[in-house]
């Protein structure tokens, strides 16, 4: 009876740090709160695959706007892709995350090159968007910043994510995506 009171307790507290992972403060978040069906997630800016994925996640958001909430994680797993993430989260602070998602995927064939994001070509795109670009440039060395890639890469690796995107709804896998 004990042992298995104990192994239920050990599951019981390894599923409240797999939901845990999920979801953190520092996401990005579209969509009520209180929706019925959360998706997160876990994306790299420099993926392929990811950017192809956005708009069908955007038709869902769009198509279901009281009942769908998204929140967006990172996995940045191709070279030099936590440097687009640290610009993202630098425009956010600007109040500018999703325009700078936006227009950085709608042009993700010029500054990704062999899977490897080429920095110099990321701010070319940056400079268009109205941004202070000397206060992002300080803003994305920031520690705070860094210590929230580690938190999604951690996150990541222990909800078994290796590849991008990676979906979760409701806190279950999504094995394949669709609607």
């Amino acid at each position: 009876f004990v042992y298995k009171s104990r192994q239920a307790a050990e599951g019981a507290q390894q599923v409240a740090e797999q939901l845990a992972a999920l979801v953190r403060p520092h996401a990005r978040v579209l969509g009520p709160a209180d929706a019925r069906v959360e998706i997160v997630e876990f994306f790299d800016p420099a993926c392929e695959t990811c950017k192809r994925f956005y708009p069908f996640v955007k038709e869902i958001l769009a198509a279901h706007p009281q009942q769908v909430r998204l929140v967006l994680r990172y996995a940045p797993f191709h070279d030099n892709s936590a440097y687009v993430v640290g610009v993202l989260e630098a425009a956010g602070r600007q109040g500018k995350y999703w325009e700078t998602l936006e227009a950085l995927l709608a042009v993700q064939d010029d500054w990704v090159v062999h899977h490897a994001v080429q920095p110099p070509a990321v701010w070319q795109h940056v400079e268009r968007l109205g941004l202070d670009l000397e206060r992002l440039e300080h803003d994305i060395q920031s520690p705070e910043i860094a210590r929230l890639i580690a938190q999604d890469l951690e996150d990541a690796r222990t909800l078994g994510v290796s590849k991008t995107p990676e979906f979760f709804v409701n806190g279950q896998p999504l094995p394949s995506f669709g609607f």
